[in-house]
């Protein structure tokens, strides 16, 4: 019963789609409308800059962790790991938007990571960032991240549940970004620039 409840949590704690209510609250918009059409952190940040990018990025990390340290901390990793995927689904197909497509879980599940097993998440963070900071590609830093993230795990002897969840994770990141693998190998996937332009690109 208290797993159950910690796995509607997650999910709840994931659907809290705040790119889509930062937008609404304060401009008045659907973002969904705007740019790629997705409701993460990086549209958000794209079509409005930081001033609504940044909370977005910084309370979609926090809805991940909040639910998977939670979980962790009273019952353990294999809780964890169910909270911290419940967060990341509910971010995908948020229940506050009628199921409809969500974000692509990259900042949900790093939050997820950090709960559960913070050295993994850092290290993610970390190659994240240097990914980015070399490419200015969104999309190909999650992907690397992603894809760090078993091997983090495994490498610092996590339990299985965080092995397994890993796994899945960069998995289910990797699918998210087809379109912009897509992209990449056509040479259309567009760089991240820190101040707006007229016509935010996809992510």
């Amino acid at each position: 019963m208290v797993i159950a409840a910690f796995v509607v949590a997650g999910y709840l704690c994931g659907s809290l789609t705040w790119g889509y209510w930062l937008v609404r609250i304060f401009r008045g918009e659907d973002i969904r409308t705007k740019g790629s059409g997705n409701v993460g952190a990086t549209n958000v940040w794209r079509v409005y800059g930081p001033r609504l990018g940044l909370p977005a990025a910084v309370l979609d990390v926090a809805k991940g962790f909040a639910p998977a340290f939670a979980a962790t901390v009273v019952v353990g990793h294999g809780t964890g790991v169910l909270a911290g995927a419940a967060a990341m689904l509910g971010h995908w197909r948020p229940i506050f938007l009628g199921f409809q497509r969500g974000g692509k879980m990259v900042a949900t599940a790093g939050g997820a990571f950090l709960g559960v097993a913070p050295l993994v998440g850092f290290t993610a963070a970390g190659v994240w960032l240097v990914v980015f900071g070399v490419t200015r590609y969104p999309s190909v830093a999650s992907i690397v991240a992603a894809l760090s993230l078993p091997v983090a795990s495994v490498a610092l002897g996590e339990p299985w549940p965080v092995d397994v969840f890993a796994c899945a994770a960069a998995l289910a990141v990797l699918v998210l970004h087809r379109p912009n693998i897509s992209r990449l190998r056509a040479g259309t996937e567009k760089r991240f620039r820190f101040r707006r332009g007229p016509e935010p690109a996809k992510s």
